[in-house]
């Protein structure tokens, strides 16, 4: 279920309506129901992992921050594992077919439960994990208050990466282990998983590891309630492709009842409404030039590459913050507050200031739970711990050598600027008045550094280390090629593409991302009517899911 799809505008007009009508604990539960749905539509097998992963974390934070856990507090998570075992991958769900638009409901009961004992296993795995988990628990409590917190959360961080590293990393090790002895003449077949990549997994075990860190570092009391943070970790709105949001920032939110004002709904349809505009008109709509250019093997031009990837630095610009403005938007729609993660990023002048605008909640959390451990800005250590950051957060972007590759070279953008000291000059950020001499300057560097974050793009686009050494030989060799086979782009991603160039433009000499809601009534009507617009041609594209689902 994707956000530009009618089942999820079903999902979300059923789950919205019920929640107007309940009182508070009671709109949480839906909440939580509807975000196990939400995911759950994927593959239910999916839900037994985030549930996992959100039990462990609480239970975690709870021995760290507190020392023991209530008798329910255990009955309660031990419960919720074996019933999640039993449910999500016990029952084999492929025996129910169930789809919204048409309504149909069929179930083959005579394959609902596995007839082997082997498709027992995960469950009877489950039962024995908490089973020594409560085994164990006296010992726990009986520790000293450092050790116990150390051992707890070394075990969620051992477990919570293990998870990643199984189900995102594992063949990809594999497969380059054996790329690597067949280089040396060395024939290898190493055992491999075949395993499906939960979609999201990335972004929820970044932001149920970052609560336990923080109740580690006492930076928040742990949460009693394990419905409470199960519904932080898989929030329907953000569970997939982010924000990455703090528990210090979303748990309160959860934890106390909400108050949906007016302006917060009017603000969060709008932001629906440019994060489908974003991803339908232009995003969709730019993809097919962008995938005929990358996705073929056979010759292509100087003009080829360029327009391919410059397409491809808006493609994927539109479609990742037109996901975060529609998660803002869907939240607001609940009186939830999520945080921005995209403010203008391809104005920026320097590598760090484009951190401080792309994707902001994985580069605040790359920069809190990797960077500053490693040492952060200590004299001698500064470019190591760069470095580490940057191609640690390119592995994170997915299990292959493209994404390593991209992240060096993020790492090595930022060490050459602050090596040569260039950084953004405090005038370059006042936009009240034009200042010709201080424009001139600020554009060079912008349009400078525009070029070398879209080069980063085609390493991330990239299909095969090959390609990566092929489009870089056209870009130096066959300049001057103008020919053009790239099929074009759709009107609605033409026209989209030029209205978003200007929106943003008015928005950033503005300096201030909320200056839209002071425009007058009229004017924001006529907006409204060009954006719908564009989002009903776009609708004809052929859709995709969002880039960064496969994260």
């Amino acid at each position: 279920m994707v956000f530009n799809s009618i089942e999820f505008l079903v999902f979300l007009i059923i789950v919205y309506t019920a929640y107007r009508l309940l009182p508070f604990r009671g709109q949480n539960r839906l909440l939580l129901v509807a975000s196990y749905i939400f995911y759950g539509w994927w593959d239910a097998r999916f839900l037994f992992l985030i549930l996992l992963t959100s039990t462990l974390d609480f239970c975690s934070a709870l021995m760290i921050g507190q020392g023991q856990m209530s008798t329910r507090q255990r009955v309660v998570s031990t419960t919720a594992l074996l019933a999640a075992a039993l449910l999500f991958v016990t029952v084999q769900w492929q025996a129910v077919q169930f789809s919204l638009t048409p309504f149909q409901l069929a179930i083959d009961w005579s394959n609902l439960l596995p007839s082997a004992w082997t498709g027992w296993l995960v469950w009877l795995g489950t039962l024995a994990a908490v089973l020594l988990a409560n085994g164990l628990y006296p010992y726990l409590v009986a520790l000293p208050e450092n050790r116990r917190s150390n051992l707890c959360l070394a075990t969620s961080i051992t477990i919570n990466l293990g998870i990643l590293a199984v189900f995102k990393y594992f063949n990809f090790f594999v497969d380059s282990a054996e790329a690597a002895l067949s280089s040396v003449g060395w024939q290898a077949d190493f055992f491999s998983l075949g395993v499906l990549l939960p979609v999201g997994i990335s972004f929820y075990t970044f932001q149920s590891m970052s609560y336990t860190i923080d109740v580690y570092r006492r930076e928040i009391p742990p949460v009693q309630r394990l419905s409470d943070f199960a519904l932080s970790i898989s929030f329907f709105p953000q569970l997939v492709a982010g924000p990455i949001v703090r528990a210090a920032d979303l748990l309160p939110q959860i934890s106390k009842p909400r108050q949906i004002k007016f302006d917060q709904t009017i603000r969060g349809l709008y932001l629906i409404l440019l994060g489908l505009f974003k991803k339908v008109a232009i995003a969709d709509g730019i993809a097919g030039s962008v995938n005929a250019v990358y996705g073929t093997t056979g010759a292509v031009s100087w003009l080829d590459v360029v327009a391919a990837t410059l397409l491809f630095t808006f493609q994927i610009y539109c479609d990742f913050s037109g996901y975060s403005d529609i998660a803002r938007g869907v939240a607001k729609l609940f009186g939830i507050e999520l945080m921005l993660n995209f403010n203008l990023p391809y104005f920026s002048k320097t590598p760090s200031e484009f951190w401080r605008r792309w994707h902001i909640s994985l580069s605040t959390w790359l920069r809190d739970y990797l960077y500053i451990p490693l040492g952060g800005n200590r004299k001698g250590n500064t470019y190591r711990n760069l470095m580490t950051t940057m191609v640690l957060g390119g592995l994170w972007h997915g299990a292959a050598w493209n994404y390593v590759l991209w992240g060096f070279y993020q790492g090595t953008l930022l060490c050459i600027y602050r090596a040569l000291g260039i950084r953004e000059s405090k005038q370059s950020t006042q936009r009240n008045s034009f200042n010709l001499k201080q424009f001139l300057p600020a554009a060079t560097a912008t349009v400078l550094f525009f070029g070398l974050v879209c080069y980063g793009w085609l390493l991330f686009r990239a299909t095969s280390f090959e390609q990566i050494v092929r489009f870089t030989q056209i870009l130096f060799t066959d300049f001057g090629n103008f020919s053009l086979s790239m099929p074009r782009p759709t009107l609605s991603g033409m026209i989209g593409l030029l209205v978003l160039i200007v929106y943003e433009c008015l928005e950033y000499s503005a300096g201030n991302a909320h200056f839209y809601y002071r425009i007058p009534s009229l004017f924001r009507g006529a907006f409204y009517a060009v954006l719908t617009t564009l989002i009903l041609m776009g609708a004809s594209n052929a859709a995709s899911q969002f880039i960064y689902f496969q994260f």
